[in-house]
């Protein structure tokens, strides 16, 4: 079956989710600004990819300037001072909302493409890159793919393929048959945009059911580098860095199975439960979650929870945190995570995860 993109679908969601999220962050102010925009949407994927664009415009405007004829860009001084002024205003990130909007749109429909098809979003990026600079671009811009990186990180720096862009091509696509089963579920990756409005993925791509494999291919420290250097990647610790952090979360003792009844988590059990709980730890309040959780427990997280997706962690954090009492934050995980992930209830990453949530809302 060939499955047929829905472009209309596409738009209009484009479109509204750009409006959501403008209507809610412009109430009370006239201006965003870099930092803001990292930090914009739940989906880390989107803010990179305003990020990215605003990174290309940046780029652009020193290509002017470097155009005019009348004047010696190359000369030492001239150099130095254009480096540091084009720096300086990328310090000075400030969009009005009739900017920012059609930037949120385009970061949308990209974060789209690259959950569904990225073999032809990394080999349209491949398009994107001078003819003789690609793996500089690709060096370049890699911290502003947070999604399915896999398919496209493995050939930064490799010299293999010369600078021929259908080597680079090919490659990509090879890589993603060997590797497509590792990566991320679409459905999860596009939960990270529910927040804001739900995405429908049949409506996207015009079938009943799930797609098909080949549907699937189809203000400053220092001011002497730019915002964008210095917009941090998101990188996990390695299963060694773990084990040598020093573990501050309460202790896995031998304890009964976690509640559960009809493969749904009971609440009112769990309580009962952790209540009773006298170990180091268990007691007493802690912040949100999304800021709260030691190293070694995100990474647990996101290793055994999370099918090792940080977007999708921290998205759920944020979910959590925002409900009202443990049995509402215990309904959220049975609806969307539990069954959706394939959570083991007796597990042990599971039964920590729990303990946090329980401490977050127990008085």
């Amino acid at each position: 079956m060939t499955t047929q993109i829905n472009s209309n679908y596409l738009e209009k969601y484009a479109k509204d989710y750009a409006e959501i999220v403008c209507d809610r962050f412009y109430q009370n102010r006239q201006f965003s600004t870099g930092q803001d925009i990292i930090g914009l949407t739940a989906s880390v994927q989107v803010n990179f990819f305003v990020i990215k664009r605003l990174f290309e415009l940046w780029q652009q405007e020193l290509q002017k300037l470097k155009s005019n004829p009348y004047f010696d860009y190359r000369d030492v001084a001239v150099h130095e001072a254009l480096t540091q002024f084009m720096n300086v205003l990328s310090r000075r990130i400030k969009v009005e909302r009739t900017h920012l909007q059609p930037l949120l749109e385009f970061a949308v429909k990209k974060s789209i493409e690259l959950a569904t098809n990225p073999v032809a979003f990394y080999q349209g990026e491949i398009d994107q890159a001078p003819s003789q600079k690609i793996n500089e671009f690709l060096v370049e811009n890699k911290k502003y793919y947070k999604w399915h990186p896999q398919v496209i990180t493995f050939l930064i720096d490799k010299t293999g393929f010369g600078q021929d862009p259908l080597a680079y091509k090919k490659a990509i696509a090879a890589n993603y048959q060997v590797i497509k089963d590792q990566l991320e579920s679409v459905n999860l990756l596009l939960a990270t945009l529910g927040e804001i409005k739900a995405f429908n993925l049949d409506a996207y791509l015009e079938v009943a059911n799930e797609p098909t494999a080949d549907s699937e291919k189809k203000e400053e420290e220092t001011e002497s580098n730019s915002f964008f250097d210095e917009v941090a990647e998101e990188t996990a610790p390695t299963e060694t860095e773990v084990e040598k952090e020093e573990v501050q979360s309460s202790p896995i003792l031998e304890t009964p199975p976690v509640a559960h009844s009809g493969g749904k988590l009971d609440a009112g059990r769990i309580k009962s439960r952790f209540a009773a709980e006298s170990y180091k730890g268990m007691k007493g309040l802690i912040g949100e979650l999304s800021e709260s959780l030691a190293i070694n427990q995100r990474f647990m997280f996101r290793k055994e929870l999370f099918e090792g997706n940080d977007d999708l962690l921290t998205h759920a954090l944020k979910t959590l945190d925002t409900c009202q009492s443990f049995d509402e934050a215990i309904e959220v995980i049975n609806v969307r995570y539990l069954t959706e992930l394939g959570w083991d209830e007796n597990s042990e990453p599971v039964e920590e995860f729990l303990h946090v949530v329980y401490r977050r809302f127990t008085d």
